[in-house]
């Protein structure tokens, strides 16, 4: 059967032809160039003596009052824009103004750096209970690893904040809108992220960002604030020192005390993985490290019994989820925890059993052996005792930097030599 163009299909097909495509031929690539890992906190600020007495630890939020964070990023650019996230809030947000600029000391910023951000072309936004609210593209030169500060002011209350709690970088405090303001002196301190969930910049197409998902010890506990001496930031150094790999990204969303299966701190790795993982900018790799606090805590409390092989089955979940959205998996061992409260034969069975499959199974895109890099070869349950800080759970600053160099740059295209 022929099909036969009436007069009036002819005509629409023909003005079809000459209607441009509503999408731009080039559009900007955006990649996430930090970000962090939301959940429900609470303020817990330390004041400087000088400074006016901080809200209590437990105060429901903030009030007519401008908070400035600090973010260290990965790859540079010269266009940005910030994602504010009310995650968990239960009612709207009410974000009054909100500034970006190149870190100086302190509190402050450096000279000439500041760039006021907009919403929908307006200087604030209300955010609903749940939404990510995406400013407007900024020009603004950053180079690679630079330390950003960003100023939000909240002119109402905001009840409890959503934000991350293990900052690792001082955030500041102070009463009034001070966005603009170049040193914030007299700001009250704490390290925690509020509201603040991610950077993007434009870059070229070959750009990508790794997310790095887990818990304390991605988050980068026990290492010392101000260093940036997590893993992944120390891995995003690696990749921006090499030609090669200069191009990639590293985004930390760890959560300190964080388990696959079930909600504790911050949601379940299950629960979280595509707010936290999937609706990242440009992200093509995903690094895995989570299941030692199910273990742990598992093995030591009847009422939350965990298996490897249930802990298995979450992890080709996380997979799978990954994959669904074209990103590559990374399998990481995890580290040994021998001497750790929660610590119990039954559990280091788990985690050996996990491990065993995580660099045997096939499921993963590839695996980094972080086990490895970190156990005492006399005492492979143990970290290696100039790795621990003492509580034998998380590495220290020597500890990540062996964690960090333990993964091979070409699963991300650089070249070996």
């Amino acid at each position: 059967m022929k099909l036969r163009l009436t007069a009036p299909l002819m005509a629409a097909w023909l003005v079809s032809l000459t209607i441009p495509s509503a999408r731009p031929a080039s559009p900007e690539h955006w990649v996430a160039t930090w970000a962090t890992a939301e959940s429900l906190v609470r303020l817990q600020p330390s004041a400087p003596p000088a400074a006016p007495a901080a809200p209590a630890a437990g105060a429901p939020g903030f009030n007519n009052q401008t908070v400035r964070m600090v973010a260290r990023i990965g790859i540079g650019g010269s266009r940005l824009r910030v994602k504010i996230a009310n995650a968990f809030g239960a009612a709207p947000l009410t974000l009054g103004a909100a500034h970006i600029a190149l870190y100086g000391r302190d509190s402050g910023i450096a000279a000439g750096s500041d760039h006021a951000l907009s919403f929908a072309g307006k200087p604030g936004c209300v955010i609903g209970p749940g939404i990510v609210m995406i400013s407007d593209p900024v020009d603004m030169a950053v180079p690679p690893l630079a330390n950003l500060s960003v100023s939000l002011f909240f002119p109402g209350e905001t009840g409890p904040p959503t934000g991350h709690s293990t900052g690792l970088h001082d955030t500041f405090v102070k009463d009034g809108n001070a966005v603009a303001d170049a040193s914030l002196a007299g700001a009250r301190k704490t390290q925690q992220y509020y509201w603040l969930s991610a950077i993007d910049v434009v870059a070229p197409p070959a750009a990508a960002a790794i997310v790095a998902f887990g818990d304390s010890i991605t988050d980068g506990a026990r290492s010392d604030p101000s260093t940036d001496h997590s893993w992944p930031a120390l891995l995003a150094a690696r990749l921006a020192a090499g030609k090669s790999t200069a191009h990639i990204a590293v985004a930390n969303l760890g959560i300190g005390g964080n388990r696959v299966l079930r909600d504790v701190s911050g949601s379940s790795a299950l629960a979280r993985f595509d707010r936290d993982v999937l609706s990242q900018s440009g992200v093509k790799w995903v690094m895995i490290l989570e299941g030692i606090n199910d273990i742990g805590r598992g093995a030591t409390n009847s009422a939350e019994p965990v298996t490897a092989d249930e802990l298995i089955a979450a992890h080709k979940m996380l997979i799978e989820m990954a994959h669904a959205h074209g990103i590559r998996a990374i399998g990481c061992t995890l580290t040994p925890f021998e001497g750790a409260p929660y610590f119990s034969p039954a559990g280091e069975a788990i985690r050996a059993a996990l491990n065993a499959w995580i660099r045997t199974g096939g499921a993963y895109d590839a695996v980094v052996d972080f086990e490895a890099a970190t156990r005492d070869p006399a005492h492979p349950t143990r970290f290696r005792p100039d790795l621990d800080p003492g509580d034998h759970l998380h590495p220290n600053n020597l500890g990540y930097e062996a964690m960090a160099n333990a993964v091979d740059l070409s699963l991300f295209g650089a070249r070996k030599r």
